[in-house]
């Protein structure tokens, strides 16, 4: 185990903060000794935190965010475990740490809500080793029917050595949807992307669409995750080429149905891609049909 004994402080709290990197390849645990602006031990207390990690510099891009709402003990100690709070951006699991250096940013609310007036910045002089490790591993950690990232796990692959993948919704977002809810106007390019879904659905949703599938899943927060968004027509195509191995593991109420599904990749004004599950090809729809509805997210 490596540990930092950082002190940091801020205008109003002087806290000293304590990094314990832990074994376990997918926490970072954190303690503080919290204080209030007069110096006195904040006791016993419920607060509310939000911690980023940063890439770069202290004022680097946040690669990975989450909140909690930690109790400090009777001697003003709190303790916590990033990576398991409630998720705000990124993902803790894929985070490069070999492309660093990294900061850890907390700001923090004495009261116990999300009104962060207190904030601090302390850089990692070192990462725990595993990881570091998991980050260079020429293996796969994750694998097609994993229950993961608040769903299950339709693909996988690597980018420069980092593995990225695909997670559908544990069940279909809806059985009844229209594209979107605006049906008769262009939305362009910036839907047309057949392997970018979350750029698609971005766009369909700004045009307007309130009820329809980009909206639906734009708006799902399955497993706490706030990034899901209707899959593009090639990300849809993993969907179904998983298919047996997600039926399999979800059963046939929550797994893909014998059906068409909408995808976010529009061809124009009135048409859009949609995939049969039941024949197993993709086709262009006009955007007013009803098809099933699933979300997806990348990891």
């Amino acid at each position: 185990m490596v540990m930092h004994r950082i002190i940091i402080t801020c205008a109003a709290i002087l806290a000293t903060v304590n990094i314990l990197f832990s074994q376990a390849p997918e926490k970072m645990s954190y303690q503080a000794i919290v204080r209030n602006g007069s110096g006195d031990l904040v006791v016993s207390t419920k607060i509310g935190m939000k911690i980023s990690i940063r890439q770069g510099s202290e004022t680097g891009t946040a690669v990975y965010a989450e909140t909690q709402t930690p109790i400090t003990n009777v001697n003003g100690l709190v303790s916590l475990e990033i990576g398991s709070g409630t998720v705000v951006s990124g993902n803790f699991s894929a985070i490069n740490w070999a492309n660093g250096p990294f900061y850890i940013h907390t700001e923090t609310d004495l009261k116990g809500g999300s009104n962060y007036t207190i904030s601090g910045t302390s850089q990692l002089l070192s990462v725990p080793y595993a990881l570091h490790a998991k980050t260079t591993d020429s293996g796969y950690r994750h694998y097609i029917g994993e229950l993961f990232g608040g769903g299950i796990v339709v693909a996988v692959w690597k980018e420069n050595g980092i593995e990225k993948g695909l997670i559908a919704s544990l069940t279909d977002v809806s059985a009844s949807a229209q594209y979107s809810s605006v049906a008769d106007k262009l939305i362009g390019t910036q839907a047309q992307s057949p392997n970018d879904g979350q750029t698609n659905t971005t766009a369909i949703v700004a045009q307007g669409d309130v009820s329809g599938a980009a909206y639906l899943c734009k708006n799902y927060s399955g497993g706490g995750f706030k990034d899901w968004y209707l899959p593009s027509a090639w990300e849809l195509s993993q969907c179904f080429n998983s298919a047996l191995v997600i039926n399999t593991v979800l059963g046939p109420a929550n797994g893909f149905k014998f059906a068409s599904y909408w995808s976010s990749s529009e061809v124009n004004y009135f048409n859009s891609v949609s995939f049969h599950f039941n024949l197993g090809f993709m086709n262009s729809n006009t955007k007013i049909n009803d098809f099933r509805v699933r979300a997806v997210r990348r990891f």
